[in-house]
C-alpha cells in the first residue's frame, strides 16, 4: 500500500473521525477490494495513535467493510460480480412484491421520508458524493423492504445491504454524470407511489443490467 491517507475534511483525532476517513477511501475506491489496511503507515499518514484507528477498524468492521484476519492484520472486504449478480436475480423478482406491499405506507405517514431520501440522493449527486450517495441508495431501497409489513423481506435486505455497499463503491464510479442515479431513482418512486409495480420492475431491472449480467 503506497497510497497516503488524509483528512478528508477538518482533521480531528477522535475514532469517529477516523473511521469517516477511512470509509470515504474504501467507498471512493481509493483503496480496492483485498487490500491491507496496515495500522502503522496510517497511524503515520493522519499523525493519530493506534488506539483511536483501532476503534474505527472495529466500526468498519461491524458495518461489514472491512475483515480482520488473525495474525495477518485488516483487509477491505471482497464482493465478487456473481454474487451481486445473484443478489440481483433475487431483488428482481421480490423488490416489485416489497414495493406493492410498502406503497400504501409510502404514500401516506412515511411519504416525507421517501420524499427526503430522494433529496439526499440528488444532492450526493450534484456534489459528486460517492460515500453519501451509496448510503442515500441504500436507504432508499431499503424504504420498501422496511415498510413492506413482511419481515422475510426485511431479513432479506438486511443480508445483501453490505454486499451491496461494496459493489456501489465500484458502480456509482461508473457513471458519467452521477445525478443520472438521482433521476432513476425518481422514477422508481413515482412507479410505486402510483401502483404500477410491473413500470417499477422494468425501471429495477434497467438499473442492475449490469450486475445481472455478471450473474449470467
Amino acid at each position: 500500500m503506497n497510497r497516503k491517507f488524509e483528512w478528508q475534511e477538518q482533521r480531528t483525532t477522535t475514532p469517529d473521525g477516523v473511521y469517516r476517513v477511512l470509509r470515504t477511501a474504501i467507498l471512493e475506491g481509493t483503496v480496492p477490494p483485498g487490500e491491507q489496511l496496515r495500522e502503522t503507515r496510517i497511524a503515520e499518514d493522519l499523525g493519530i495513535s493506534r488506539s483511536p484507528l483501532r476503534e474505527a477498524l472495529t466500526r468498519l468492521e461491524e458495518e461489514g467493510l472491512v475483515v480482520k484476519v488473525p495474525y495477518r492484520g485488516s483487509f477491505v472486504v471482497e464482493v465478487s460480480a456473481r454474487e451481486v449478480g445473484e443478489i440481483a436475480s433475487i431483488r428482481a423478482l421480490v423488490e416489485p412484491y416489497a414495493a406493492e406491499l410498502s406503497a400504501e405506507t409510502l404514500r401516506g405517514a412515511q411519504r416525507p421520508r421517501l420524499t427526503q431520501t430522494i433529496e439526499e440522493l440528488h444532492r450526493a449527486t450534484n456534489t459528486n458524493d460517492v460515500p453519501a450517495s451509496i448510503d442515500a441508495h441504500l436507504r432508499f431501497h431499503r424504504l420498501f423492504y422496511d415498510f413492506s409489513g413482511n419481515s422475510v423481506l426485511k431479513s432479506l435486505w438486511n443480508g445483501w445491504e453490505t454486499k451491496l455497499r461494496l459493489y456501489l463503491a465500484v458502480d456509482h464510479r461508473t457513471y458519467s454524470d452521477l445525478h443520472e442515479l438521482a433521476v432513476e431513482h425518481e422514477r422508481l418512486a413515482t412507479f410505486a407511489l402510483e401502483g404500477d409495480i410491473e413500470g417499477f420492475r422494468r425501471e429495477l431491472v434497467s438499473q442492475m443490467k449490469s450486475a445481472l449480467r455478471a450473474q449470467q
